[in-house]
């Protein structure tokens, strides 16, 4: 499935993306409220995409191309849950709001999902501005949900109900 919006091109991930996926998963910036630490070779970011592009379901996970480039992923492959990462220098832009609005409706109209959710570190403001924006509450929030290197990280659960 191909998705657009007015700046980005939405497809699946493919393996010929994981130099363009390494570029941002090696920035810690990026990495800092992700749950692993930032990908220190090449062979970090082939493993990661590895189990991505083994999973039996990927429908609803995109990467996002902007001037025929990968600078990131937005969606989920495990849903209900969704999420997204951006190459640093993108940020700002508007990008992720933009893929996420056309995300979120393509999920919605093609899974039987009753919500989608996300989870967020509390520290990270800009994705839970993005998400509320977009319409999502908090429902909870939990701490020392992951170790992180070694620190340990909390959560803030949202939740986004399926249209009427």
């Amino acid at each position: 499935m191909i998705l657009h919006s007015a700046r980005l091109l939405l497809r699946p991930l493919a393996w010929g993306d994981v130099a363009d996926m390494h570029a941002v998963m090696r920035r810690p910036e990026a990495m800092r409220y992700w749950s692993t630490l930032p990908h220190a070779d090449l062979a970090a970011t082939e493993s990661w995409m590895a189990r991505k592009l083994a999973r039996a379901d990927r429908a609803s996970e995109f990467a996002m191309v902007l001037d025929g480039r990968v600078v990131g992923t937005v969606g989920g492959d495990q849903l209900p849950e969704i999420g997204f990462i951006l190459h640093p220098d993108h940020w700002g832009k508007g990008l992720v709001s933009e893929a996420m609005v056309v995300v979120v409706a393509h999920i919605f109209a093609s899974q039987p999902i009753a919500a989608l959710t996300a989870d967020v570190d509390p520290r990270n403001a800009a994705s839970l501005r993005v998400l509320e924006r977009l319409g999502f509450r908090v429902v909870g929030s939990a701490e020392n949900t992951f170790l992180l290197g070694e620190e340990w990280c909390h959560s803030v659960y949202l939740r986004l109900d399926r249209p009427d």
